[in-house]
């Protein structure tokens, strides 16, 4: 299976006709939070229209500068993945949206106990047996793909233990501009591609196990 990322869009979708390639070779592409900047649902669905004039095969989690009318609105097109699991050709998406709290309030913030809660929901009933791929805006604490301008990791610790508890093959996160790279914890592979505006996407091939995970 084939997956591409985007993340932090911010309603800028300008760059996707440059990565139209992967993006139609795609057998998902995934959506990793602030589709909008600080946007309703109407600002989302310009979004996702925009990318499945590409791929209709999307799913997507909200970022904290989507506001939570943009998560009902997912859900209603069968593409969220907000405390909610999904399996497509064996392989088992889940997803958290929004972030912990920023510096300067935004619309869509949880705590670290509702993002623990908030990834019980998404992983309860799943198969172990399963590859999981999870879909987290905000990356897990103290990588490579959490690290903000000033040193400071600014992930969740909540993602973090998610991560070494259940072991998914990979996780797709942003949220952190600036932090763009890869990582690991234990087996897990992290990618954090950067916001789409400066051109960059996650490609990923899963068959059993993690192939190929690099930032075009």
């Amino acid at each position: 299976m084939i997956l591409v990322a985007l993340t932090d869009i911010h309603g800028r979708t300008g760059r996707l006709a440059d990565i139209a390639g992967d993006l139609s070779a795609a057998d998902v592409v995934l959506l990793t939070g602030d589709l909008t900047h600080f946007g309703r649902r109407d600002d989302a669905a310009r979004v996702v229209d925009a990318v499945r004039r590409h791929n209709p095969r999307i799913l997507a989690v909200p970022g904290n500068c989507d506001y939570p009318d943009i998560a009902a609105y997912l859900a209603q097109e069968g593409i969220g993945l907000h405390a909610r699991h999904v399996v497509t050709d064996g392989i088992a998406f889940l997803g958290v949206g929004g972030s912990l709290p920023c510096p300067a309030p935004t619309p869509n913030e949880f705590t670290e106990g509702e993002l623990g809660a908030l990834l019980e929901e998404a992983a309860l009933g799943l198969s172990r047996d399963l590859p999981w791929v999870l879909v987290s805006h905000q990356p897990p604490r103290d990588t490579i793909v959490d690290h903000a301008h000033g040193g400071l990791h600014v992930g969740s610790r909540a993602v973090r233990d998610f991560i070494a508890q259940f072991e998914p093959v990979v996780c797709f996160s942003g949220h952190i501009h600036e932090a763009a790279g890869t990582d690991a914890i234990g087996p897990t592979r992290l990618v954090n591609c950067g916001p789409l505006h400066v051109g960059r996407h996650a490609y990923a091939e899963i068959t059993g196990g993690l192939h190929v995970l690099e930032i075009r």
